[in-house]
């Protein structure tokens, strides 16, 4: 690797305490943070869709079921995080998600339930 090449020197102060480091190529090109959106529930781990439990137009509570995944052998019982009313559901029974893929969609709940 020619001194072109490589990585400039980086130093960091963390609590007065200096440290210097090189930063890889691959930390330099990484792929920024994106917050989650709370309108959207995805995969979190590829697997089998057993039971789609909640429909369009269903207002659900925090913690209610939402879905039942099926992942490695174990039934992963997928809940609510925020009390919302289901948008679109994006799967079907028996359909195989991957990482990452659109579940269902959610609008907030209106005042009064």
């Amino acid at each position: 690797m020619t001194p072109a090449q490589k990585p400039a020197r980086q130093t960091i102060r963390l609590n007065d305490t200096v440290y210097e480091t090189t930063f890889t190529k691959k930390y330099a090109h990484r792929k920024p943070y994106q917050p989650k959106d709370p309108s959207r529930l995805t995969a979190i781990i590829p697997g089998l869709i057993l039971t789609p439990i909640a429909q369009p137009g269903d207002q659900v509570r925090q913690g209610q079921d939402l879905l039942i995944l099926e992942a490695m052998k174990m039934q992963n019982h997928i809940t609510a995080h925020d009390d919302v009313t289901v948008k679109a559901v994006h799967v079907v029974p028996g359909e195989t998600v991957t990482k990452g893929q659109l579940l269902m969609e959610f609008e907030p709940l209106p005042d009064a339930l």
